[in-house]
């Protein structure tokens, strides 16, 4: 697909049409990758990855959407109490599992600069409300969790990285 591109690119180059840098961010938006595949590429969130593909969560993460996945890193599950992990990945734990995931979801897209200082609520995938905060300095948390990299660019959404699993009440 890149050689495609390029070669259009050259050619509108040489036809006098579009510049190489128009068409190289063409070329970037084409191989941006989704939610799952963003999240697969960095070994940050390989738990995680594992956990939407147990919860059997993946081709809906691969949707359309665009979505809003605050996701945690590998050392915020570890943190969990010893052998949740492990005991939300058994097979008849399932729908506990997707429900835990589906917190961490919204849809739509919202981007760090999109979010109002104070508090303020969105809905989750999950159906259950979780509250978002911004400070006057500009951090922000989610149910507790800190974002610690923000807007985090996918073809379907955007992913702010969290310091914690958000959990049910």
């Amino acid at each position: 697909m890149k050689s495609l591109f390029t070669a259009v690119a050259v050619t509108a180059l040489f036809a006098g049409g579009a510049s190489l840098a128009h068409a190289e961010h063409h070329m970037e938006k084409a191989d941006k990758k989704d939610i799952v595949d963003t999240a697969a590429s960095d070994d940050t969130f390989s738990t995680l990855v594992t956990a939407v593909t147990e919860a059997e969560l993946v081709e809906a993460l691969k949707g359309d959407g665009p979505f809003t996945v605050f996701a945690p890193t590998n050392d915020a599950f570890a943190a969990l109490p010893d052998g949740t992990l492990d005991t939300l990945l058994m097979d008849e734990n399932q729908d506990q599992l997707q429900d835990i995931l589906k917190l961490h979801v919204v849809s739509g897209k919202i981007k760090a600069g999109d979010i109002a200082e104070g508090t303020s609520e969105v809905e989750t995938l999950s159906g259950d409300t979780i509250t978002i905060t911004k400070d006057s300095d500009g951090a922000v948390t989610v149910e507790g969790a800190a974002v610690i990299s923000a807007d985090v660019k996918a073809s379907n959404g955007v992913i702010h990285v969290i310091d914690s699993v958000i959990l049910p009440e």
